[in-house]
């Protein structure tokens, strides 16, 4: 049994400060483990030594500022990850191991209309096949990370109600998926995760305030203050789809009237093109017309980012981020919607928020849910599971992939 404040504990402290540090940023110098954890470089190279030996990290060679130096990261085969991400027409599974690296993933079509059951059964076959195809075993697997378009009870799981899945309502994935798996699952709405995905590896890197915008069949915002996901009490923070605009505006999904959802979702805006470019435009292809110069979708694209750029100057007035990250088809677009977002936060917003802030395209794709899931399950793990070799248990939540070449 250990004292507290006895060597062996803060050897044990100090050997969960370096895993900790290894395991947020994916890889490591031991001199950036030193800077980042505040141990002097001798008890660093000790402690990675030590790590090493028991396979707890791999140690690489690789140089910082044209030195030689040893690259420290998560042992590569202590287990894999699965990200899990539900969309409003896909489904996209990805798995990952200890050592940042996305070993499998692959999207299908996905029919909004089939049930909460065919769902799952349907995520659980492309997890077994893609987990196949990696080498390891299921018994590997140490967690899930699953995203869902729509607002999670934090405290049951269950998914609250949703036009964006209909008949999913009440559907506890968490539940769902940890049987069927015999893991610890986690679960968030697609925004959040799309913001911890960004944050993680793409255009939020280096950001501990953000707001990461998604405009697909819903609008939704994941905002992260001090580096951390904010999901409020209730796990309904960042609904910026239902700001109102104009209290006379189209009835909302929501019930009310005039919200910003209403103005740039896809099923309300791309039904303004229908007439000239037939009622099978989808909002990547309105995109594509956009960039290549059709002045109808450019219309339309510039209009939705007025009135993403007004909610986003109610994020700047209450929260004061610093970056704000866009997500979804709607960021392809460029600066076709990013100059008419800033132009309506220049205009709405208090200058001195307004002149802090970046509006930046995401750079994940539609791959930053999914990425973020595989985030998610590294945030929610403990180092002493890593530690304790402990890694195959149920309720052993370690790790996490990163995009290719980040």
């Amino acid at each position: 049994m250990e004292t507290p404040g006895s060597q062996s504990s803060l050897h044990r402290a100090n050997l969960e400060r370096v895993v900790r540090a290894v395991r947020m940023a994916g890889s490591l110098t031991q001199a950036e483990i030193a800077r980042t954890t505040g141990l002097s470089a001798a008890t660093v190279s000790n402690i990675v030594r030590e790590l090493k030996d028991n396979g707890t990290v791999e140690v690489t060679p690789t140089s910082a500022g044209g030195r030689r130096a040893r690259s420290v990261s998560l042992s590569g085969d202590a287990g894999i990850v699965v990200g899990v991400d539900f969309g409003h027409s896909h489904l996209r599974v990805a798995i990952g191991n200890l050592a940042h690296q996305v070993l499998a993933e692959e999207s299908e079509p996905f029919d909004v209309d089939v049930s909460a059951a065919q769902g799952f059964d349907r995520a659980e076959q492309l997890v077994e096949r893609l987990i196949a195809s990696t080498g390891f075993g299921r018994e590997k697997v140490i967690g899930m990370g699953l995203g869902v378009p729509g607002p999670i009870d934090v405290e049951t799981g269950a998914l609250g109600s949703t036009a964006i899945l209909p008949g999913w309502a009440g559907a506890n994935p968490r539940e769902e998926m940890a049987a069927r798996l015999g893991v610890e699952v986690h679960v968030d709405n697609d925004a959040n995760l799309g913001a911890l995905g960004e944050l993680v590896w793409g255009s939020g890197r280096g950001a501990r305030d953000l707001a990461y915008i998604k405009v697909a069949s819903g609008v939704g915002a994941g905002l992260v203050i001090n580096g951390q996901i904010y999901r409020g009490p209730g796990g309904t923070a960042g609904e910026i789809g239902h700001i109102t605009l104009d209290e006379s505006g189209p009835v909302c999904r929501c019930g009310n009237r005039g919200c910003l959802e209403t103005f740039t979702a896809a099923p309300y805006v791309l039904p303004l093109l229908y007439p000239s470019h037939g009622p099978g435009l989808t909002m990547a292809e309105m995109v594509r017309l956009a960039r290549s110069g059709d002045l109808g979708c450019r219309r339309v694209v510039a209009d939705v980012g007025r009135h993403v750029g007004s909610g986003v100057a109610n994020l700047c007035n209450l929260l004061n981020p610093s970056r704000v990250v866009l997500g979804g088809d709607l960021a392809e677009a460029g600066e076709l919607v990013l100059d008419p977002i800033r132009d309506s936060v220049s205009r709405y917003a208090i200058p001195s928020a307004a002149r802090r802030l970046k509006v930046v395209p995401g750079a994940l794709g539609g791959r930053a849910e999914v990425l973020g899931a595989l985030a998610l399950v590294l945030s929610e793990m403990g180092d002493s599971t890593l530690l304790d070799g402990s890694l195959n248990t149920v309720g052993a939540v370690p790790a996490v992939a990163a995009p290719a070449g980040a």
